[in-house]
């Protein structure tokens, strides 16, 4: 990454996300964003992961925008439109749409190259009702994570841990730090709902298993 995107990064990293996700807005393109309650202090980079068994014959990919991710075991099948930072600096997440989609964050790699690609998606919509990653939680060890890259190519990742943390304590460190293999990070809400939003976050950890034209 650039220094300039590696500050955006961080920035992001360091809050929690998806802090709207039961919201009732409609109709708002410019997406919804979570707010830091202070300035966040950038996480410490940590030490690069060994590739276990599964990532090793998976080649690293260059940098290709994902455009379609697709879960199997869960139904999902959903275009990804690319997120940004608000003004506040904090991470957009998509909009409250009834054609709701995944969003893949750009300041992070694209999936399949070394680190990790960090994709948000709701878990509900407001007066939509469910959202793409509704049934994110459910995800066990192995299953497949699918990115269709704008270049053409597939990245296929195999969950390694599914994880339900309090938005108080999200985990910047192990989401946003440093992995020296191919990584995704998928992102929802979760946990109990006080009116339109959730008290945590479901995170899911997967890392490339393989990758083909």
């Amino acid at each position: 990454m650039t220094p300039l995107s590696r500050r955006a990064f961080v920035t992001a990293g360091a809050a929690s996300l998806l802090v709207s996700c039961g919201g009732h807005r409609t109709g708002d393109d410019r997406g919804t964003t979570a707010h830091p309650a202070s300035t966040p202090t950038p996480p410490t980079a940590a030490t690069p992961r060994p590739s276990r068994s599964s990532a090793n014959t998976a080649r690293t990919l260059g940098r290709s925008v994902p455009v379609r991710l697709r879960i199997p075991a869960i139904g999902v099948d959903t275009p990804v439109m690319q997120l940004g930072l608000a003004a506040d600096g904090s991470a957009q997440v998509p909009p409250i749409t009834a054609h709701d989609r995944a969003g893949w964050y750009r300041h992070s790699p694209t999936p399949g190259q070394t680190g990790p690609s960090v994709i948000l998606g709701h878990v509900t919509v407001g007066a939509y009702g469910d959202g793409v990653f509704r049934h994110l939680a459910r995800l066990r060890r192995g299953e497949r994570i699918v990115a269709r890259l704008e270049n053409g190519t597939t990245a296929t990742f195999a969950v390694d841990a599914v994880r339900t943390v309090s938005k108080a304590d999200f985990p910047a460190d192990a989401v946003y730090g440093n992995v020296g293999r191919p990584e995704v990070r998928l992102i929802t809400c979760g946990g109990p709902r006080t009116g339109d939003d959730y008290r945590d976050n479901v995170i899911v950890f997967a890392s490339l298993n393989s990758a083909s034209p």
